[in-house]
């Protein structure tokens, strides 16, 4: 609202300019741009502040640098639920600018990643460490897993997305399979039951 009344506001301003003025082309001049400015600052006002930041988050500041990766997907098989599983990515800065690591954020919180926080010189090499804890993702005969980790800073394209995939394993509860095939029910589910 107070957008639209800042419009309605600048118009009527440079209407009145206008018409006071008719004959002064430089008065007329400004008035367009400063109507052209309002514009503009209503039109940045109505975008959402996340995709501002977003897009500023991705787009490097600065010179830009080549960075390869020994490997980008890393595929920790089958692990049974509870594992703690752990993989580096290695990295060398090929380009000619030195590497600087803005922000590593993985897809989940059951991933945590951490990275050099100092400036890779070119020629160089770092290590990404990811830490993946596989409490409550598994289930009987396996549950895939497939995680990301996404790099940025001034790399060439502004972002590199790393993988980390596999499937967690979980033991099945003898108790729970005792009960689907008798029929009866399980002391636990007896006491969530509720009587009315």
């Amino acid at each position: 609202m107070k957008r639209v009344s800042l419009l309605l506001v600048v118009l009527f301003a440079t209407m009145f300019v206008m018409q006071s003025c008719k004959e002064d082309s430089k008065v007329k001049d400004a008035a367009r741009d400063q109507l052209t400015s309002a514009k503009d600052k209503v039109n940045n006002a109505t975008r959402n502040p996340k995709d501002v930041l977003k897009k500023q988050e991705e787009e490097p500041v600065g010179p830009t640098t080549k960075v390869e990766f020994k490997k980008m997907t890393y595929d920790f098989g089958k692990v049974m639920e509870g594992t703690i599983v752990e993989h580096d990515y290695k990295f060398t800065n090929t380009g000619s600018e030195p590497l600087v690591l803005k922000k590593v954020k993985a897809s989940c919180g059951c991933t945590v990643p951490t990275w050099p926080r100092n400036a890779i010189a070119p020629g160089e090499s770092g290590v990404i460490h990811a830490k993946f804890d596989t409490k409550r993702r598994g289930r009987p005969g396996g549950a895939p897993q497939n995680k990301s980790i996404t790099v940025t800073g001034n790399l060439d394209g502004g972002k590199v997305v790393l993988k980390l995939k596999g499937l967690v394993d979980r033991k099945e509860d003898p108790n729970a399979k005792k009960a689907k095939s008798t029929g009866k029910v399980s002391a636990k589910k007896v006491n969530s039951i509720k009587v009315k």
